[in-house]
C-alpha cells in the first residue's frame, strides 16, 4: 500500500470551505480512479496547516493517478487559498481500534533516519511503540508511513476527542522520546490536528 500527502498552507478563514469541497468533490472523484484507498483530511485551523493523503493499492496505481489528480489538486488549492508540497509514502503499518468519529484529532510525528535502518525501525515500532500506543487514553488508530529514499517516515494517532489526545500528551512525548532511543531515528516535527475527513479504506497491516 502506498500513500500520496498533500500539506497546504491554507488561508484559515479558507478551512471550512476547502473541507467542504474536499468531502464533497474531490473525495467522490478519487472513488472513481482505479486502485483508489480512500482520502484523509487533517487540519490546524490556528495556522492553517492542512494535511490531504489519498491511499493507493500500488505504487504504479498512485503514479498513473498523477495526470488526473493534477487538476483536481489545484481546484483545491484555490478553494483552500494556499500552497502545496507533495509527499509519495510506503504505508509500513496500520492498526484500528476502532473507526474515528466525529470530533476525533491526531497527531502526527516526523522523523528521519538512514534509509538503510528504517525497516529495522519499523519493526521495532510494530512490537514496542505501538503496543504502548494503544494504551493511551482515547486511542483510535495509528499508521507508519516510511519514504524508502529519504529516510523520512511519519507516525499519525488518532484520539476520539482533542481532550483526550491533551490528556495523553505527555505520556505520548515519553513514548517518542523511547522509541527515538532504541530506533536511531531523528524527530523533526509534531504536529496535532483536528481529523476533518476519515475516508481511507487501508486494511490491517499492523
Amino acid at each position: 500500500m502506498f500513500a500520496r500527502s498533500t500539506t497546504i498552507q491554507a488561508q484559515p478563514s479558507a478551512i471550512d470551505a476547502g473541507i467542504a469541497h474536499m468531502r464533497d468533490i474531490v473525495l467522490p472523484a478519487l472513488r472513481e480512479l482505479p486502485g483508489c484507498f480512500g482520502l484523509s483530511l487533517l487540519v490546524d485551523r490556528d495556522n492553517g496547516h492542512c494535511i490531504a493523503t489519498s491511499a493507493w493499492e500500488s505504487e504504479d496505481a498512485m503514479h498513473d493517478s498523477a495526470e488526473r489528480i493534477g487538476p483536481i489538486r489545484d481546484r483545491a488549492l484555490e478553494i483552500f487559498g494556499g500552497s502545496a508540497q507533495i509527499e509519495e509514502w510506503e504505508i509500513a503499518g496500520l492498526h484500528r481500534a476502532h473507526h474515528a468519529n466525529e470530533g476525533a484529532c491526531v497527531r502526527a510525528t516526523w522523523v528521519k533516519t538512514d534509509p538503510s535502518r528504517l525497516d529495522s525501525a519499523v519493526e521495532i515500532y510494530k512490537a514496542g511503540t505501538l503496543p504502548a500506543i494503544e494504551d493511551l487514553e482515547g486511542f483510535c488508530s495509528a499508521s507508519l508511513m516510511i519514504n524508502r529514499r529519504s529516510g523520512r517516515a511519519v507516525s499519525c494517532t488518532s484520539f476520539d476527542s482533542a481532550a483526550a489526545m491533551a490528556a495523553n500528551r505527555e505520556q505520548s512525548a515519553s513514548l517518542r522520546v523511547d522509541a527515538a532511543r532504541r530506533t536511531g531515528v531523528a524527530a523533526l516535527d509534531v504536529r496535532e490536528f483536528e481529523l476533518a475527513l476519515a475516508h481511507l479504506r487501508v486494511p490491517e497491516m499492523a
